[in-house]
């Protein structure tokens, strides 16, 4: 057997190489036969094959030929019959495609199929019978039935024989289709009566190598009579017929004349096709030659139809005609869309022009019919290209973003032209691979977040919010602090920040009069990578408590001595008596004070102002008015709850001296009071100071003893135990002890019941007056120390470092520099006073000591004058402490010379060195709110 290849290659372009390649094959080869070698024929490296995943694409169910990538050679997958593949038709080939990927390519392959002569030439009978007139004229014809050979060419069928020749001659009659009728001619007359049966044997042969042949029998009957054969209108016949024609649709009619009369006369048609399928899609009606449509047509599988019809009557005459039927063809078949090589996913980062999917497009009608055009939708990015006949490539129009769009349903719709258009559409669903290319965004350009200060620590503040456009970890957001610092702190001190949920939690907690404000940057973050990132500014603001009570800055509330302010008996109605100052650090309402009088000896007689906490007279004052008044002022803040303090004012409605001494003398009650809580605080003192030496002790035996083991074991040093003075506080990380205040106390001249204390700071007409006192002076000093101890009830807080006097007038009343009797006012305070002042003052004081402790005798009370120094910036009153003008011990006489030298020797001993009395007093160090609520600590002189 011979194998004929032929190869015949054309290249295009369709960013890949396209050829066509033919070639030729016997049928009938095994399986596993050697076609061509496929990577030769088309210049292809065998390695490119297998790394392309090339395959065979034949577009139909059925694959005869089969690609083997490690040869780089086709090879027969399954026998092929080439009279069951293509019938009749020549040439018999099979057509597919090779299409490799990554890049993508495919080439087409045509496989002609050659015809081998392996059918024999059969009959669709085995016999045939004839009835024949013995009055038959010689040369009468007798059709018979061709053979049928499913070979081609020279191994079709060629000739006939018929044996025995005595009375029939047989005769070939070639047709226009190529095809050969075979008729029976009679040469001899028959003779009944000789001859009742003839029997004949007709072979066909063909031309194949090596031949071979079929045949038939045939048998004749001779009948006497009908001598005249039925004689077709026309030899050929032609009729047209649509595709989709209903069954028992007419053909055409076909027509026969006999010229015989009666039973001779009389004809009947029949199809005389055997091995097509005429038959079963055509009739002829037996008596009058109508053909009608019997089955169902279809154009894309058969076009043409020739029917061969015979007319034969009572007497064996028979006579032939062709029906040619052609079938017209119906736009009955929509486009089918066949997808050869797609992709499901594709990075949102991928070039323009890039391959998606390639498809292939097939319509069987004909004509316009079979024309189809592909298109998609036009608000995608994408483009459907076509690369040649019936093969469209999808590639990427322009950029792709998954943020806008993460899929995309991409429908394929093919549209033959066609009356009426027939269409067909696939979707192609394609996800977008995402790419980190978007970076979080905060909700917000900057936040602004809100807390009340005395927060516990761990508090939620406030939750920032970013969002990112990517997916899965291109989008996991994590929340990160970055670093910077408030007032020299890390900001990483004051708050957090959780790195999933963005919640900003509060490190510490915050205290309003410390910190007001703060800011800070918070960055979010993504998973990607490399990750992308964007920060934001949070402010975050504290809100003010109302957790400080006001402070009385004034008057200054002593712990053991008596203050009073004086109000002379001519005052008129509306007199300031003085001016109750508070504060208070916090903001806002929780700031705003109101005073308000709680109690008063004679509440007809004073009254408070609400906001500025002046102590006016609201009626004249009258001599039946006490001396002694007692006011009890309440200040208020507006917060919620509201926050309160307390003060006493005292006020001796008189015009001298004397006249207040016999007023303020019953107050043994008070040094009483003193005298218990001196006891229990050295009580208290002595507990603790038990206690902490015990524990100093055993602290240090423990250490010497550690000290000693490690020594032993590892030659190590004895820790250092820093020691800190009983009195020393660390404020605001600065390491210097508080101020130490110094006081000074002196005595009226014979008098064990009564102490004077004169002060530096105060209004020219108050009192400073001691409850009777019988100790010495030592014993005085020794309670005095008590009583200073910082956490005497009696103590005032100190001021915020926010309060300060400007150069005006100063809150509170104020006067001239003169005696006592000098009438209150609003002026400035007056300059302070010298020496000589100072001396006189104490001359004058002790004559009327002297004075009223003759009068009086025992039990009365020194009165001393306060002076009001004129202050300026440099001199700002501090209201933490009374500074009182030392007194003396010398004991007065009845004597009023011997008095007033006792009196001058005190007044020497008093005044303090010159050189020290022109020297400012130094400004107090600044607070700050961390150290506002320590009480102040004072140390003995």
């Amino acid at each position: 057997m011979r194998r004929q290849v032929l190869c015949v290659i054309s290249v295009l372009c369709l960013r890949s190489a396209i050829a066509q390649v033919t070639y030729s094959i016997p049928e009938e080869m095994a399986k596993g036969s050697l076609v061509g070698s496929i990577a030769q024929d088309l210049g292809l490296d065998v390695r490119r094959l297998r790394l392309g995943n090339a395959h065979v694409y034949s577009g139909d169910s059925r694959e005869y030929i089969e690609l083997n990538n490690d040869r780089g050679v086709l090879l027969i997958r399954e026998r092929i019959d080439r009279e069951a593949l293509c019938g009749d038709t020549t040439p018999c080939a099979v057509h597919f495609q090779i299409v490799l990927e990554n890049p993508m390519e495919f080439y087409s392959v045509t496989v002609e199929i050659t015809d081998i002569n392996d059918n024999a030439p059969t009959f669709e009978k085995n016999e045939i019978k004839f009835v024949i007139s013995e009055s038959t004229l010689v040369g009468a014809k007798f059709d018979l039935e061709r053979a049928a050979d499913s070979d081609v060419g020279t191994n079709t069928l060629q000739s006939y024989v018929l044996k025995p020749s005595d009375n029939f001659l047989l005769k070939l009659h070639s047709q226009a289709d190529g095809t050969k009728n075979v008729e029976m001619v009679l040469q001899k007359p028959l003779d009944r009566e000789r001859t009742e049966f003839i029997s004949l044997v007709l072979t066909a042969v063909d031309g194949g190598e090596p031949q071979m042949s079929g045949t038939m029998q045939i048998s004749i009957t001779v009948l006497d009579a009908n001598d005249n054969a039925p004689v077709f209108t026309q030899k050929i016949y032609k009729g047209t017929v649509a595709e989709n024609a209903a069954k028992g649709t007419t053909v055409t009619t076909v027509s026969a004349s006999d010229a015989d009369q009666g039973l001779n006369g009389k004809i009947h048609y029949s199809i005389t096709n055997t091995l097509d399928d005429v038959r079963h899609m055509f009739e002829v009606n037996e008596d009058s030659g109508e053909v009608r449509l019997i089955g169902r047509l279809d154009y894309e599988k058969k076009r043409h139809f020739q029917i061969s019809v015979r007319a034969r009557d009572n007497g064996g005459l028979t006579d032939s005609c062709k029906v040619i039927v052609d079938v017209v063809d119906i736009n009955d078949n929509e486009p089918t869309i066949k997808i050869m090589s797609k992709s499901t996913v594709i990075s949102e980062s991928a070039n323009p022009n890039t391959v998606v999917t390639m498809i292939n497009i097939q319509d069987p009608d004909s004509g316009e019919n079979g024309k189809v055009h592909c298109f998609i939708d036009d608000n995608i990015p994408f483009l459907l290209k076509s690369t040649s006949n019936n093969f469209y490539s999808l590639v990427t129009d322009s950029d792709l973003d998954r943020e806008r769009a993460s899929e995309y349903n991409i429908t394929v719709t093919c549209s033959d032209e066609g009356v009426p258009s027939l269409s067909s559409s696939v979707t192609l669903t394609l996800q977008i691979s995402d790419v980190n290319d978007n970076a979080p965004v905060f909700e917000s350009s900057s936040y602004e977040a809100y807390i009340v200060e005395n927060n516990t620590p761990g508090l939620s503040i406030f939750t920032v919010k970013a969002r990112d456009a990517d997916w899965n970890q291109n989008a996991r957001v994590s929340y990160l602090l970055e670093d910077s610092s408030v007032n020299g702190v890390p900001v990483s001190s004051y708050v957090s920040v959780s790195a999933d949920s963005g919640v900003i939690h509060a490190v510490r907690s915050f205290d309003y009069e410390q910190i007001k404000d703060f800011q800070f940057r918070v960055k979010a973050q993504d998973g990607g990578s490399p990750p992308l990132s964007s920060n934001v500014t949070v402010k975050v603001l504290i809100q003010d408590q109302n957790d400080n009570p006001p402070q009385v800055l004034y008057p200054v509330q002593t712990g053991g001595s008596l203050v009073a302010e004086m109000v002379p008996r001519s005052a008129d109605v509306g007199y300031l008596v003085t001016k109750v100052v508070a504060v208070d650090v916090d903001s806002g309402q929780n700031a705003w004070l109101s005073y308000k009088l709680q109690r008063a000896t004679d509440r007809a007689l004073f009254e408070v102002g609400s906001q500025n906490g002046e102590i006016r007279t609201i009626r004249q004052v009258t001599d039946k008015d006490a001396v002694k008044q007692r006011l009890t002022v309440i200040v208020e803040d507006n917060g919620q709850p509201s926050r309160s303090a307390t003060v006493v004012v005292n006020v001796a409605v008189a015009d001298s001296f004397p006249e207040v001494l016999s007023e303020f003398t019953d107050f043994t009650h008070d040094k009483e009071y003193n005298d218990n809580l001196t006891f229990y605080l050295v009580l208290a003192l002595a507990v603790v100071s038990f206690l902490f030496i015990t524990c100093l002790v055993v602290i240090i035996s423990v250490k010497i003893y550690r000290w000693r083991q490690s020594r032993v074991l590892y030659h190590s040093n004895l820790p250092v135990i820093p020691y800190y003075p009983p009195r020393y506080s660390d404020t605001l990380g600065t390491g210097t002890l508080q101020h130490v205040y110094n006081y000074e106390v002196c005595r009226t001249t014979d008098s064990r019941k009564s102490d004077c204390k004169f002060g530096r700071a105060g209004s020219q007409n108050v009192l400073i007056m001691e409850p009777s006192s019988t100790g010495t002076m030592q014993r005085m000093q020794s309670e005095k120390s008590i009583l200073d101890e910082p956490d005497s009830p009696l103590e005032q807080k100190p001021p915020n470092n926010d309060w300060r006097f400007t150069q005006g007038p100063r809150p509170g009343p104020s006067g001239a520099t003169g005696g006592p009797e000098v009438a209150m006012g609003t002026g400035p305070w007056p300059q302070p006073p010298t020496e000589a002042e100072q001396l006189q003052a104490l001359m004058a004081a002790a004559n009327e000591v002297s004075e009223a402790t003759a009068t009086l005798g025992p039990g009365t009370m020194g009165l001393s004058t306060r002076y009001s120094p004129q202050f300026t910036l440099q001199h700002v009153p501090d209201y933490r402490q009374n500074v009182y003008i030392p007194g003396s011990t010398a004991t007065l006489t009845s004597n009023p010379q011997q008095q007033q030298a006792t009196a001058q020797q005190a007044a020497q001993q008093a005044l303090p060195p010159p050189q020290m009395s022109a020297q400012p007093e130094p400004p107090k160090a600044a607070q700050t709110p961390a150290s506002k609520k320590k009480s102040t600590k004072k140390e003995k002189k």
